[in-house]
C-alpha cells in the first residue's frame, strides 16, 4: 500500500542553506567527522570548551555497568556558576539574560549580574531553611523570572529540584512532592492565564493537607512569590513570602563545586501504570549536551541573537532550552507568561516584533493553531528579525513546516525540526543550520556524537526506505540516570526490549528515507491495528492536514467489532474555509475520500468530527487519551492540565449528539 509518508519521503522538496547563512554558521560538517572518529574524545572536547570545571575530569564515560552510565564522573563543577557567575566574571554582567513579558503587559529585563545576585540571595534563603546537598525542592510556579531563579538557586547549593507544571492539579502535585520527598516547595499566589489569575498557592495547600495513607510529611517550608495578588491562606511558621526574605539575604554567595554525577533534577513524566516516572538527570553530562545542542542547533551568536523558546519550565524543553542551555551559553532570551492568543491572537508576533526575536523554538501544535486562524494575523507584524525557526514536541507535518517557513520565516529562515525526550535530556535528532539540506517533515539525522538507528522487532537495522522502531545504540552525555527510587522500572521501561543489543528504546516509530534521513511516526502506542494493518496516527493526521480546508487534526484508535480498531478523527477547519461548514456531511465525506486517496482505503476514518478546538495542555500538546475516551464512550479522564477545560465538554456533546 502506498502511504502518505512514503509519498512525502520521495518528494524532491529540499532546502539547502544559503551560502550567506552557511558561511557564518556556528556548526560545520567537521563536527560529524570529529564525533565519528572518536565519540568519547568528541564529548570530552565539548565539555571542556563549553563549561567551566572547578576540578577537571580525566574519565569521560564509564559504561561498565549498563544501562547505568556515568559521564565525567571524576570532574567537579557548579551548574549555576556555569550559567551565571562566569559570564559576569568575563565582563558580560550587563548583558541582558531575560526579557520577560507578562501576559497583562508588564515587563522586566534582567541582566546576568542581576540574575546572579538574585540566585545567590535565594541560595542563602534555601540554606537558611536547612536545604543542603541532594535535598529535594519542589517548584510550582508560573512563567516568571523567579521560576528560573529558583531552579538555579537549588542547583547552586547542590540540591535537586523537581519542577511541577503550574497546570497540574493538587493531586498531581502531591504525588510528585511525596515521591521526591521534597523539603521545601517554591510557589506563587497565582499567575496570569487568559486574562485571569490562575491560583497556585491553594493547590499547594491542598497537596500538603490530609496526608493520610501512611505518607510521611517531608515539606517544612513553602516559599511564596507574590504575582497574582489573589488572596491566599497562610500557615505561620511554614509559609514565607519571597519578597520578605529574598531581598534581605546577601547577594554574596560562593558557588561550590559538586561531582559531575551529582543529581541536578527530577522531572516527572507520565507512566503507563498511572504512576508518574521521576526521570533523574545529573549535572556534568546533561549541561554539556544541553549547551552543545543549544549552541549548534540554534546557531547561537550570543552577542546579537534574541532567542525565544516558548515552552514552560515545567517541561523538559523549558529545563534544557529555557534555563540551562541558553544561560550556559550566555544567551539573551525572551520569556512569556501567557498563552499565544491572549489578549489577542497576534500576541506572539507582537512580542517577536517588540524584542526583535531572531530565533523562535515552538511546538507544531502552536504552528497549526496559527495556520487555522490564518496568515493575515502574523502578517500584521514585522517578523523580519527572525533568522532561524525550530520545532519540538511531536512530528511536524510537511504542510505546517512549509507554512512556518513561508509565513513566519519569509522563505528565508532555516527550520530545525528536533526530536528528543524528557529521558534523553537534550536534542538527539535535528538538522544543523548552515550544514544540513532540510526536508519538510523530516527530523533528518542524529546530532554529532549521538548514535541513532531504526530497527525491526528483532533489533536489526532496517534498510533505507523502511520503517521500524527508533533506538539509541550508544550512551550519550545527557541521558537519564534512572527513575527516582526505582532502578528496576528504569531497566524494564527503557532497556529490556533490546537488552541483547544494549539499545535504549525510545518508544517511537520512525522510517528512514532513501537518503537515510529519519522521519518520526510518533509513539508506538499511537499505532492502530485496523483489520490487521498497522497504521500510524501521525500519518493519518498528516494526510488530513494536507487537505486545503484542514487546520489541525488529531486521530485516535477506537475499539471496533468488525476491524478490531477503527480510525476516529477530530478536525479543525481553517478560518479561511469556514464556508465548507455549511454542509458538514459533504465535508466529512470529502475528508474520508481524501485520506483514502492519500494513504489507502484501509486508512479512511470511520468517524470524523468537526470541532472548533482540540484538547491541549498549556504547552500545546494534544491530549489524545481524552479523545480516545470520547471515541470509545468512556468517562473522560482528568482534564485539569488542559489550557481550556471546557473543550472536552464541547467535543463530548458533539460526539454523543451525533450518535
Amino acid at each position: 500500500m502506498s502511504t502518505q509518508i512514503d509519498h512525502l519521503m520521495n518528494e524532491s522538496r529540499k532546502f539547502a542553506p544559503s551560502a550567506e547563512f552557511a558561511a557564518a554558521a556556528v556548526a560545520s560538517a567537521d563536527l560529524y567527522e570529529s564525533a565519528n572518529a572518536n565519540r568519547d574524545d568528541f564529548w570530552a572536547t565539548q565539555a571542556r570548551e563549553l563549561l567551566h570545571w572547578h576540578t577537571p575530569f580525566e574519565q569521560v564515560l564509564d559504561w561498565s555497568n549498563p544501562p547505568f552510565a556515568t559521564w565525567f564522573a571524576d570532574g567537579e563543577l557548579n551548574v549555576a556558576y556555569n550559567c551565571l557567575d562566569r559570564h559576569v566574571e568575563a565582563g558580560n554582567g550587563d548583558r541582558t539574560a531575560l526579557l520577560w513579558e507578562g501576559e497583562n503587559g508588564d515587563e522586566r529585563q534582567v541582566t546576568y549580574a542581576e540574575l546572579t545576585d538574585e540566585v545567590s540571595r535565594v541560595a542563602h534563603v534555601l540554606e537558611d531553611l536547612g536545604i543542603s546537598v541532594n535535598d529535594r525542592v519542589a517548584i510550582y510556579l508560573p512563567m516568571i523570572p523567579e521560576a528560573i531563579v529558583a531552579m538555579l538557586a537549588v542547583a547552586r547549593i547542590g540540591a535537586v529540584h523537581s519542577v511541577v507544571f503550574g497546570g497540574f492539579s493538587a493531586d498531581s502535585l502531591r504525588a510528585r512532592i511525596d515521591d521526591a520527598g521534597a523539603k521545601v516547595v517554591i510557589t506563587a499566589d497565582g499567575g496570569y492565564r487568559k486574562g485571569k489569575v490562575s491560583a497556585l498557592k491553594p493547590a499547594v495547600d491542598m497537596a500538603l493537607a490530609d496526608r493520610g495513607n501512611g505518607v510521611q510529611e517531608t515539606v517544612e517550608n513553602v516559599l511564596v512569590v507574590r504575582r497574582g495578588g489573589n488572596e491566599v491562606e497562610w500557615q505561620e511558621g511554614r509559609d514565607l513570602w519571597w519578597h520578605d526574605v529574598v531581598p534581605a539575604a546577601s547577594a554574596a554567595h560562593t558557588a561550590k563545586a559538586f561531582p559531575a554525577e551529582n543529581p541536578l533534577f527530577i522531572l516527572y513524566t507520565s507512566g503507563t501504570t498511572g504512576k508518574p516516572k521521576g526521570i533523574v538527570h545529573t549535572s556534568g553530562g546533561y549541561l554539556t549536551q544541553a549547551a552543545f545542542t543549544h549552541r549548534n542547533v540554534f546557531d547561537l551568536k550570543p552577542e546579537s541573537d534574541v532567542y525565544w523558546c516558548t515552552a514552560d519550565v515545567g517541561w523538559i524543553t523549558g529545563h534544557s532550552y529555557v534555563t540551562y542551555g541558553p544561560l550556559a551559553n550566555g544567551a539573551t532570551q525572551v520569556i512569556y507568561e501567557g498563552t499565544p492568543d491572549s489578549p489577542h491572537p497576534g500576541r506572539w508576533w507582537e512580542i517577536v516584533e517588540k524584542y526583535r526575536v531572531t530565533t523562535l523554538y515552538t511546538a507544531p501544535t502552536a504552528i497549526r493553531s496559527f495556520m487555522k486562524i490564518g496568515r493575515h494575523i502574523p502578517q500584521k507584524f514585522d517578523l523580519s528579525s527572525l533568522r532561524l525557526l525550530g520545532s519540538v514536541g511531536e512530528p511536524i507535518n510537511p504542510e505546517a513546516w512549509m507554512w512556518y517557513r513561508s509565513v513566519i520565516g519569509a522563505d528565508l529562515a532555516p527550520i530545525v525540526d528536533t526530536w528528543w525526550q524528557t529521558e534523553t535530556g537534550a536534542i538527539m535528532i535535528s538538522a544543523l543550520p548552515g550544514v544540513t539540506e532540510t526536508k519538510p517533515g523530516s527530523a533528518q539525522v542524529a546530532v554529532p556524537g549521538v548514535a541513532i538507528e531504526v530497527v525491526n522487532e528483532a533489533g536489526e537495522t532496517v534498510a533505507n526506505g523502511d520503517g521500524g522502531l527508533l533506538v539509541v545504540t550508544e550512551p550519550w552525555p545527557s541521558m537519564l540516570r534512572g527513575i527516582w527510587g526505582d532502578p528496576d522500572r528504569f531497566v524494564e521501561t527503557y532497556w529490556e526490549k533490546f537488552a541483547a543489543q544494549g539499545y535504549y528504546f525510545a518508544g517511537d516509530g520512525a522510517r528512514r528515507d532513501e537518503d537515510g534521513d529519519i522521519w518520526l511516526l510518533g509513539r508506538v502506542d499511537d499505532v492502530m491495528n485496523v483489520s490487521g494493518h498497522r497504521l500510524s496516527t501521525a500519518e493519518i493526521e498528516s494526510a488530513l492536514v494536507a487537505h486545503e480546508a484542514t487546520a489541525e487534526a488529531a486521530v485516535v484508535g477506537a475499539s471496533d467489532e468488525a476491524t478490531g480498531q477503527a480510525v476516529v478523527a477530530f478536525v479543525c477547519i481553517k478560518e479561511s474555509h469556514k464556508d465548507v461548514l455549511k454542509d458538514t456531511d459533504a465535508l466529512v465525506k470529502n475528508l474520508r475520500t481524501w485520506v483514502g486517496e492519500q494513504i489507502g482505503p484501509i486508512a479512511r476514518p470511520r468517524d470524523i468530527y468537526i470541532v472548533t478546538e482540540l484538547p491541549k495542555t498549556r504547552s500545546g500538546k494534544i491530549m489524545r487519551r481524552l479523545l480516545r475516551d470520547v471515541a470509545e464512550g468512556r468517562e473522560v479522564g482528568d482534564t485539569t492540565t488542559l489550557a481550556d477545560t471546557m473543550v472536552m465538554s464541547t467535543i463530548q456533546s458533539k460526539v454523543t449528539g451525533k450518535k
